[in-house]
């Protein structure tokens, strides 16, 4: 419990600096909390760690003043009841390594200044309601390549050209409405590992597809793809899953 007569760095969820006694971690899941993401939350500016995680009956919006947490490295608001769109000013936290909004009912765009976050491993948007293009500015992230996780939303139009010179580890586009060409994720000279482009709207010729040796994982069950399994696919030394049903295949 949080009692005010006692020492805050003892309560339940919070973590603090074993050196300053700031808190540095507030970390609060599978619970019966409800209601809306406090503004207070904003007034911990030694946060590095910030997680919302399981809680149903937390609704609103994304808080604007979590843009104020400058230190801020692991955000995760994921399972939750909270709506509205992916706020642009989550791009002000240059620190950030870690971004998970999945599993919410967020809507509207992505907005394309995420890729300004230079330090970003992982980015988790998945399972909302989200609409409108993969930004282009995806394909031009500064400075780390985040794994990339878009999937069962409502996206729709072209995966961007720009994502020919970005080197994926991990990609998760499946479950939207995506069309047209998806070979500008692969290439022989990148070290992407996992994709799962399953269950959209793609049309291109597989036959013609570079991939990377690196492949562990490739889904793309459920589209309109066209050509042959090229021989390089049975090639792959760590190919472990490959899932191309339900297409235009022949051969």
């Amino acid at each position: 419990s949080w009692n005010p007569d006692n020492d805050c760095c003892d309560w339940y969820c919070v973590t603090c600096d074993s050196t300053t006694n700031r808190i540095n971690s507030l970390t609060i899941f599978a619970g019966k909390l409800s209601g809306q993401i406090p503004a207070q939350v904003g007034d911990l500016p030694y946060l590095q760690t910030l997680e919302f995680h399981k809680l149903s009956n937390l609704s609103g919006p994304i808080q604007p003043s979590i843009a104020k947490l400058k230190s801020l490295k692991f955000l995760r608001l994921s399972n939750t009841n909270i709506s509205g769109s992916v706020p642009d000013f989550l791009s002000q936290l240059k620190n950030l390594t870690f971004l998970d909004l999945s599993f919410n009912n967020l809507t509207g765009s992505i907005p394309s200044s995420l890729s300004q976050l230079p330090n970003l491993n992982a980015l988790h948007l998945d399972r909302n309601k989200l609409t409108g293009h993969i930004p282009y500015s995806f394909g031009q992230f500064q400075g780390t390549i985040p794994d990339l996780f878009l999937s069962h939303n409502q996206l729709s139009g072209k995966i961007p050209t720009s994502f020919a010179t970005m080197d994926f580890d991990r990609i998760d586009l499946s479950r939207n409405k995506l069309e047209g060409d998806a070979s500008v994720i692969f290439g022989e000279n990148k070290k992407t590992q996992i994709v799962d482009l399953s269950r959209n709207l793609l049309e291109f010729n597989l036959s013609k597809v570079k991939f990377p040796t690196s492949l562990i994982s490739l889904d793309i069950n459920h589209n309109s793809i066209k050509g042959s399994i090229p021989v390089q696919i049975t090639q792959l030394p760590d190919l472990q899953f490959l899932n191309v049903s339900y297409n235009r295949l022949c051969g």
